[in-house]
């Protein structure tokens, strides 16, 4: 049996959305379906500009009649002022509650496959005691997620330096698995979603009707207009994050995430499909995540 180890997402806040009209206000919105929403099914979503680039990436659950979104808490102010915006006449109450809640994410770095034993469907949602849980909606093998109530009875919790392996054991699957993060590999007003697997990470419905830049969108996937896409990739040395990628004297791409020999790099498919990629004189080698159709 597998030993699970619990991750804290200190990283990551909770936006509360409520009221009459939530679901529909939602829906008009961010990239996937709100109507897949429900107490035993979350969603990964993003918000866009009118240009279709990503602003905001967040999962969706509902709770207790409202719908709680996991988000990154540094940017939560300014998710907040942008749904604040177009709320207009909408019956719909937008808190920030990162306060009362604490996002984590259990583990199983031993499963199968190097990730986590897929033993439920992504997204497979379940009511707590204490909040919610749900297998991220993106990949299994990214874990089970929790929102819990924060119990001021909770002590000091475990030791700083088992929270730091245990988010390394995260990151680096994350890293293996090719999963985008916000703020790293997603960067605001310039990432185009489907440069970045939210097709095939199941952040995007093409069926549910309009949102916020859903023509552009819908246009790079049915003109084939995707040019670049983010691989996981080995680096056979030291790279920094923001590295050009290179081939030859032609520039393929960046490097985004990094930890040790692995990274992700948002990279030219036509470029790297030839190989020979460098980066700061270090060799960078492309790898097809598991999930991926290109």
């Amino acid at each position: 049996m597998s030993i699970k180890i619990h991750v804290p997402l200190t990283d990551r806040g909770i936006l509360a959305v409520s009221g009459a009209d939530a679901r529909s206000f939602l829906q008009g919105l961010i990239t996937n379906d709100m109507d897949l929403v429900s107490p035993k099914q979350a969603i990964y979503a993003a918000l866009l500009t009118p240009q279709g680039k990503f602003l905001h990436d967040f999962f969706i659950v509902e709770h207790q009649e409202r719908f709680l979104l996991d988000c990154a808490a540094a940017r939560i102010p300014d998710l907040l002022k942008r749904l604040k915006m177009y709320r207009l006449r909408a019956k719909v109450e937008i808190a920030d509650e990162s306060g009362a809640w604490g996002v984590g994410v259990m583990l199983e770095p031993h499963g199968t496959g190097g990730g986590n034993a897929p033993t439920r469907t992504p997204g497979t949602a379940k009511t707590r005691f204490d909040g919610v849980s749900y297998i991220d909606p993106r990949h299994e093998g990214m874990g089970e997620r929790t929102i819990r109530k924060v119990d001021e009875g909770d002590g000091d919790g475990p030791d700083a330096a088992i929270l730091e392996k245990n988010r390394a054991i995260y990151e680096e699957m994350r890293i293996a698995l090719g999963i985008p993060d916000s703020g790293l590999d997603l960067v605001a007003d310039k990432s185009m979603p489907l440069e970045c697997g939210f097709d095939e990470l199941h952040g995007v419905s093409f069926t549910k009707g309009c949102f916020v830049g859903q023509e552009v969108t819908t246009r790079m996937k049915h003109r084939n207009l995707v040019k670049k896409r983010l691989f996981p990739v080995m680096l056979a040395g030291d790279v920094e994050s923001g590295a050009t990628v290179r081939h030859g004297d032609i520039e393929a791409g960046e490097v985004r995430s990094v930890r040790g020999d692995r990274g992700i790099a948002l990279l030219r498919l036509d470029l790297a499909e030839k190989g020979g990629l460098t980066a700061d004189a270090v060799a960078v080698t492309p790898e097809k995540p598991d999930w991926a159709n290109f």
